[in-house]
Parts: C-alpha cells; structure tokens; sequence
C-alpha cells in the first residue's frame, strides 16, 4: 500500500473507512506529483525512468529464468553452482533451512511479482506449476512464520492478482480458485502450532505430521520470536475472508492479543522472544529490527486491512514508545524493556531498514527520511547495508544476503514525497546490484560486504520483494495492468485485496484497548492527515532534512547516543564509559568503587575488573557498572580481533567471469601485504611441480610471471612461498588438501610463517580452501588460460570487456558451474604448517597478547560478580565494538592438518539485577529465525 497515514476513522462502516484510506493514497500521489514536477527539484526524465524499469525487468528476467533453468521444482536456486536447494541434500544452514519445506518456494513466492512486472503469460504458466508439482504434505519441518508470509502469502497474493486478472476478461479464464484451496491446505497444516496455552504458536510444525508425535519430530520448543507470533493476522485473516472459514483469523487474534497483554507496562515496549507457555519474556531487549520488526508492521496494517480500532490503538502506543526510547534520530538503538532509557546494544541490524516505510504509512515523515539517509550513508560506503553495523558505522556482520527492507522504504518515501532524490537512490541500488551481485546463474548474496565475496544462495524475497518493490518505484501508472493502490503489502510485499475488510467479517470490532490502560489520546489521530502539511509543496522538504547526515557515515560518529537516566535531572554527568577510562585516573578509579568494580593489578601486566552488585553504591550505580563491564569485555574482545589479518579476495577476471566471480581468501602473515597494494596483484595462474610446492620448481617456465597454484601439506608455507618466488611467480595460491572443506563452515584461516625472518619474501600468499580452490582448478581445466587477482577486497568488474563478450559469455555461462564461498569472520588464530608429512597439529601462542592467551579470564561470574581481564596498555585507545563471541563470528586457530582450539569468550547469566545484560549474544540466531 503506497502513501502515508496516521490513522483512519474509528467507527463505522469499514467500506468508507477504505475509501478513506483509498483518498488518502491518491492525495499523496497526486502531492507527489506535484513535488516532482516542481522547478528546481531535479526531476529524473520519463525516458531515463523508463529505462531504469526496464532494467529492472530484465534483471527479474534473469534471476527468474535460471531459477526456473537450474533450480524448479527446488526451493530456491544456488546461483554460483547453477543448481537448486534442495533440504537435506546440502550441508544444513541451521534456522535458515527453515523456511525450506520442498513446496517450491521461490516459485510460489514470486506469484504476484510476476503480475506486478507485467508478465501475465508468465505468471498462468507459473500458476499451473504450482497447481500441477507442488506437494504441502511433505514430511518435513518448517517455520511456522516462513512458511506463512513465503507460502501461504504467495498463495493468497496469487490468487489475489489471479481472479483480479480473471474479472478483467483476457487471462486465467480457466482458473477456480485452486491456489486458494491450496493456501487453505497449508493453513489447516500450520494450526497444529497454535496447541498452546497461550495462544502463541510454536514456533515449527511438521507438514505431514504436526506436533508431538514421535514422527513430527518438534513440538518440544518452548520460545518463539515476537515478530514470529505477530506476523499472522494478514495472511490468516485473509484466508477467513477469502474462505468464510473463521478459524484461522481467530487463531491469529488471540496471538496478537496475548502480546499485547504481556507488554511492558510502563515502557509499553515488548521483548524479542517470549517462552510460549507462560508469556514470561525470555529476551527483554527491544527495538524495530530482527526478531521484532513485522509484529510492528503488521498492527498497523491489520487496521488498513480489516478496520478494527484496536490493531490502530495498539499500534500508536508502541510507537510512541519506540519513537521515546528507541528512536534516537538518525539511529534505532535496542533498549531493555524494563530499562528503556538504557541502550542494549551498540549496533544495528539491517532489518530495521523497513521502519522508514512504516513511518511513511504511519504519517511520520521527518525521521522516515532521516533514518533512510543514514541507511544510504552506509550503502554508499559497503555497496550493501551489512547484516549488522555498529553506531559508528562499522560492520558488525559483515553478510548481505540481498535484502529488499531498503529498498522497500525507498519505494514509500518516493511515493510519500515525490522527491526525485529516490528514484536516484533506487538507480544506485540497481547499479550496484548489477555490479557486485550479478552472476552467470543469477545473483547471489554477499557473504563478506567488504572484501565482495558471494554465497551460494539467492533467497525467495529476493523475487518476491526486491524487483516488485524498485519496479514500482519507476513506473507510471499507465505501466501497470492494474491499480496498486488497491491492495497493500504484507510483510513477504505480497498483495491482499483491500476488500475484504467488508467480506465475511466475523470479529467484533469493539474498542477494548481501554480495558487494558489508560490512553493517551494526545498520540492518536482519527482522521486522515492533511498531505499539505505532512508534505510541503516544497521540493527542497526533503533535502533540507537530509543535509546534515550526508556525511554522517564519513566524518568521526559518536560510538553511541549518551543517554542520561531522567532520575539524573540536570545534576551528575552521564556514567563512565569503559572507552574512556583510564586506570591511572583517581577520579575513574572512585566512580569504579561507586559501581562496585574492583580493580586488580596483575604481575603479567594485565588489568583484573571484578564487580559485585551488593557494593555499589545503588541499584542504578550498579546497572552502570555492568555495563561499564560489558563494554570493557567488548573492548578486549575488539583488541584481540584487531590483531588478525582481515580476510582477502582471489577475483577471476578473464573470460567469462569477468570477476563476477570473487573467492574469500585467507592471508598469509609474511610476503606482500595486499591492504596496502590498491591494485593488487593480476596474473594467469599455472599449477607448480611438484603440487605441493615444498621442493625446486620443476617448472618454472610455467609458473613464471604467473601467480602458482600449490596444494596444502608436507611444508611450512613461508617454504612454498619461497620455492615459486625463486621461480618466478608473481603470486602464490594454497588450495587446502581436506577435501570438501569451505568457509561456509569454517573459520577464517591465517597462514603463518615458519619461526623465522620471512622479509625475503616479497611476494602476495592466499589460502583457498578445497571448495573454493577447486572453482579456479574447474575454470582452468575448461577454458585452459584463467587470469585471477589477488586483492584485499574485490575490485570493479571489466564491463568493457564484458560488454564486447557479452554474447559468448552468456552461451557459456550455462556450461559452468562456478562455486564460491566466503568467511564472514574477522577473528583467526594464526596457523603453521609443520615440516614432515604435515599430518601433526601444532598450534603456536608466542606472538598473541595476554588476552589473546588467556581469553577464558573474561567471565561474568555466578557469585553476583562481574569479571573481565585487559590489557592495561591499550584501554585507552581501543575503540568498543560489540561483543564477539557470535555463532559466525568464532575465532579458531588451525593448523595444517584440523587441530580445533575454541577461543570463544563465555559469558555466565547471573541470577540478580544484572541479567538483563547477558542477552545479546543470542541475537543472530534471532536473527536468522527473522526474514532470512
């Protein structure tokens, strides 16, 4: 639903009510227009728009072919090895394969896409595939939330554009609603999961078996996601209207009201997962993206969709509480629900990129546009907003599986304003996706923005939602085959018909908010708002709120928003920040003593922090302190991370790859260091004799300005480094000998030296493992000369080459299969090869710091106590970042053959006042249950 609202009348009949929103929509439009065509707004020519859309078709062209090439029936395609994702036949991707169930469900999910773009033909062909192989009674456990906004969404947006496309005369005329028996199937089969005392769903079913029963093989869960019990009543509810079947939306109501009930009640803010069972909160943090984010959206357009003033009322109290605690503008920062004035967490994931969209919907334009910037800011910078950044805009997560949230916002606030400056920004996202994702098969995520280096996925929503939401941005009216304004997005961006909030209704739509708390009317509007004054007809309205942040990203940010606790008043200053302290300081020493921290100095020259709660000097004084302690572990962890070698790039450049295809890489500790080379090193490779490198080249004319390819094992790699050098190699490459190993699954891998002086090495090393490695073995063997470069991130592709081989490429494209992977870890551990047959493990701590030897001294103890060891020498100067002891993000030391070493930071929940604070290591696990 494009256009923005604060809120619709409260009673009556639920047609006017639509038609309401309906004049809404078509007051912004026609707002926009205006805007766009004012004098001096820069507005982008209908010919370059045109064209943009029409890139974007053929992009979808291109995604959507080879899926339907190389991956139907498969869930989802793999577009570095040209095949589909077939659960099970694959190593498992944990939560993520949960939205795998075997019912094709990038097929179904790009059902309406297909009718948005104009490809009619195409999407009854696709209907009748569905119709024809898709199987819902597979023996398989999904996602109760994937499969509903993916599936059954897909089904009922299917069926929405289908019998919309029947009534106009000319398509589907044969179609009787099968897609729509099939969306009531798959719901009969999602409701097991609602077999709960509360109301809330579990958070898995099994297709063919349910719950409980030996064979379902889940129904033992006992925590779910808020967004995961909250993103229901869109789908359910249009299933019982489409049906006449109330069940599914009742089901969806009692969730939703159960939520609403376990709130907190004096922050009005709700946590990121919740024990099913009793409602107790078991993560309090609480902000707008993973793990929370649609339940948000889904309140508001609930009462778009269905007209009931209690979804509205629910919706304003949240938001006036996220834009009181959460907001602190251009930032969302997490706070604890029982502390909102407190923030959670030092970073942002990129799920939050949707809210500007909501606000838009909501009517709230200043921070839509200056949260957008911000996001664009960090764009501009990585080419992709990064899974998770810090405050300061570094990358937190380094992954970018092609999220559409962006681009979705971007699509709401063009339509809300009119200002041309986001039709530039979609150009950038579609040039961007072009360049750095675009592979023969179709484009795949990023697994390290930094470096631009692929996995081999490429996600249903990123047909479902990514070319629907940058099409529309471009498109006239007249491009369109029918009016979008009648209908509104769910959270998947498929399509619901806004008439059925007059069909089959069968819930009360009594005011019952009231019987829960006292309201604040004051943040309720039940009219539509006056687009004259939410927009000004000023085409500089926009740009004048975006100025200040343009070079936010750029110029030196504030790590975090300082917050002082409104018990403070006007009197003591905010509370120590652990970046800032220093243990030769009376005066920090004396506020330690206040948060009772305890500081201990060691005979190795580290600093011991230990912090007992029941000797600070008040219950907030010691909520101070543990933070204090949190952002000291942080710290050290940001200190022992900032002595590895960041991950490298092998690109190949030549025909056809063009370097479209890019390998993460491991650095090797000694020869020429790539980060301080812009060019890096571009070569043919040759494989040396012998292999494995460890003795004279046998063939140096082969390998002679040429970057030599050697395999792992039998020599210390400074001794292959040298043996090639000696050659005449420009580069060197080590392809690991352990078959089937990949940095999908292990960690970074950092090639040490050999003990002594390696300065008479001057040329670049790489390490590929054996997945990888076997991508440039596979090219040579079918295209003979293959030219790679060795870089510290992947550069610019050759599109001039490209584009005078662009026929050749693209017959060829489907003869390869190219494969190719990337370590999203910024933490290893150096690794030696030892002499002799390289069958030993040996792992060498002499060059790692204090902390780096002992990282297990960082702890929080179960005594009420809170203990962290630093290097005392570098508390000053560290900058703090979150802690790192994620599931993506461990830190191994390896050696040449598999020696396992974990070096993770483990931190204890205590059973006091602190516990809020030991919660957020568990959010990328939320946030691979959210829309991955």
């Amino acid at each position: 639903m494009s256009g923005a609202a604060s809120g619709e009348g409260g009673s009556g009949d639920p047609a006017a009510r639509w038609g309401r929103w309906k004049l809404l929509a078509l007051g912004l439009l026609s707002a926009s227009s205006v805007l766009a065509a004012a004098p001096g707004a820069g507005a982008m020519s209908r010919e370059e728009k045109r064209r943009l859309g029409n890139q974007v078709l053929e992009m979808f062209d291109h995604a959507y072919s080879n899926y339907m090439e190389h991956a139907y029936p498969a869930d989802e395609l793999m577009p570095l090895t040209c095949r589909g994702r077939v659960r099970g036949q694959e190593p498992s991707r944990g939560d993520v394969d949960d939205a795998l169930g075997k019912f094709s469900l990038t097929l179904i999910d790009t059902l309406d896409t297909l009718v948005v773009l104009n490809k009619t033909k195409e999407f009854e062909d696709a209907v009748k595939n569905v119709i024809k192989d898709v199987n819902l009674d597979n023996d398989i456990v999904v996602s109760v939330f994937e499969t509903n906004i993916r599936v059954l969404g897909g089904l009922l947006g299917g069926h929405s554009v289908a019998i919309m496309l029947k009534e106009k005369g000319e398509y589907m005329q044969w179609y009787s609603g099968e897609l729509l028996h099939m969306a009531k199937q798959l719901g009969y089969k999602l409701l097991p999961a609602f077999n709960t005392t509360s109301g809330l769903p579990y958070p898995r079913v099994n297709l063919k078996f349910g719950l409980r029963s030996p064979e379902a093989r889940t129904g033992t869960e006992t925590d779910t996601c808020t967004a995961c019990a909250g993103t229901l009543i869109l789908e359910f509810a249009a299933l019982s209207r489409f049906t006449g079947t109330s069940i599914f939306e009742e089901y969806a109501r009692k969730a939703l009201d159960f939520l609403w009930e376990k709130r907190q009640r004096n922050s009005n803010l709700v946590g990121v997962t919740i024990n099913i069972h009793t409602g107790d909160w078991v993560r309090k943090d609480s902000g707008v993206g993973a793990g929370i984010d649609s339940y948000y959206e889904y309140l508001l357009k609930a009462y778009v969709l269905l007209g009931d003033d209690r979804f509205l009322e629910r919706f304003n109290t949240h938001y006036d509480a996220i834009m009181r605690y959460i907001s602190q503008p251009p930032l969302l920062l997490d706070v604890h629900i029982h502390k909102p004035m407190l923030n959670a967490r030092t970073w942002m994931d990129s799920l939050l990129a949707f809210f500007p969209g909501l606000q838009v919907l909501k009517g709230d334009i200043r921070p839509a546009i200056e949260t957008h910037e911000m996001l664009y800011q960090v764009i501009k910078k990585h080419n992709f907003l990064p899974e998770a950044f810090t405050t300061d805009f570094r990358v937190h997560w380094a992954q970018h599986p092609l999220r559409p949230e962006f681009a979705e916002s971007t699509y709401f606030l063009y339509k809300a304003t009119g200002d041309p400056y986001y039709l530039e920004v979609g150009k950038t996202l579609i040039e961007n996706l072009n360049k750095y994702a675009r592979v023969p098969c179709g484009f795949a995520a990023m697994k390290d923005v930094r470096t631009g280096s692929h996995e081999d996925r490429m996600d249903s929503f990123f047909l479902a939602e990514m070319f629907k939401y940058l099409y529309l941005l471009f498109a006239d009216k007249e491009d369109m085959v029918f009016d979008i304004e009648d209908y509104i997005f769910t959270t998947e961006a498929h399509l619901l018909p806004l008439w059925l909030s007059t069909t089959n209704q069968t819930m009360s739509k009594k005011n019952t908010t009231t019987e829960y708390m006292e309201l604040d009317d004051s943040n309720f509007e039940w009219t539509c708002p006056n687009t004259q004054i939410l927009f000004p007809n000023d085409p500089m309205y926009a740009q004048s709120i975006r100025e200040p942040l343009k070079n936010v990203v750029d110029k030196s940010c504030p790590r975090g928003v300082a917050r002082v606790e409104e018990s403070f008043g006007s009197g003591p200053k905010p509370p120590l920040r652990a970046r800032d302290f220093m243990a030769s300081n009376p005066e920090h020493l004396e506020i330690l003593k206040k948060m009772g921290v305890s500081l201990i100095h060691l005979k190795d020259g580290r600093v011991q922090l230990v912090q007992h709660a029941i000797q600070a000097a008040s219950s907030l004084d010691a909520e101070d302190g543990l933070r204090f302690m949190q952002e000291m572990i942080e710290l050290s962890s940001q200190q022992q991370k900032e002595q590895q070698l960041p991950p490298r790039a092998v690109q190949i450049v030549s025909h056809p790859f063009f370097g479209r295809v890019v390998l993460t890489a491991g650095p090797a500790q000694f020869g020429m260091d790539l980060s301080k080379h812009n060019v890096g090193t571009r070569g043919f490779v040759a494989t040396s004799k012998p292999y494995n490198g460890c003795s004279e080249i046998t063939n140096p004319e082969a390998v002679k300005e040429k970057i030599a390819l050697m395999q792992r094992g039998q020599c210390m790699f400074a001794e292959k480094a040298r043996n090639i050098q000696k050659a005449g190699a420009i580069g060197g490459i080590v392809i690991d000998d352990n078959e089937g190993s990949s940095s999908d699954t292990a960690p970074l891998f950092q090639m040490a030296g050999d003990g002594k002086n390696t300065d008479d090495i001057k040329i670049p090393m790489l390490f590929l493992f054996n997945k990888e490695g076997n991508i440039i073995l596979d090219a040579i063997r079918e295209y003979e000369s293959v030219e790679v470069l060795l870089s510290d991130k992947a550069k610019d592709r050759d599109l001039e080459m490209e584009n005078l081989d662009q026929k050749s490429s693209e017959n060829d494209s489907h003869k390869q299969r190219p494969e190719e992977t990337s370590a999203s870890q910024d933490l290893s551990l150096a690794s030696q090869e030892p002499e002799g047959d390289g069958s030993s493990d040996v792992t060498h701590l002499d060059s790692l710091s204090p902390v780096d030897a002992d990282s297990d001294s960082i702890s929080i103890s179960n005594q009420e106590s809170c203990i962290t060891e630093i290097h005392e020498a570098n508390v000053q100067e560290t900058e703090s970042t979150e802690l790192v002891n994620q599931p993506q993000e461990q830190s191994q030391t390896e050696t040449d053959s598999s020696s396992n070493v974990n070096w993770d930071n483990k931190v204890q929940p205590m059973e006091s006042i602190l516990a809020d604070w030991n919660e957020d290591i568990e959010a990328f696990e939320m946030m691979e249950k959210d829309e991955l």
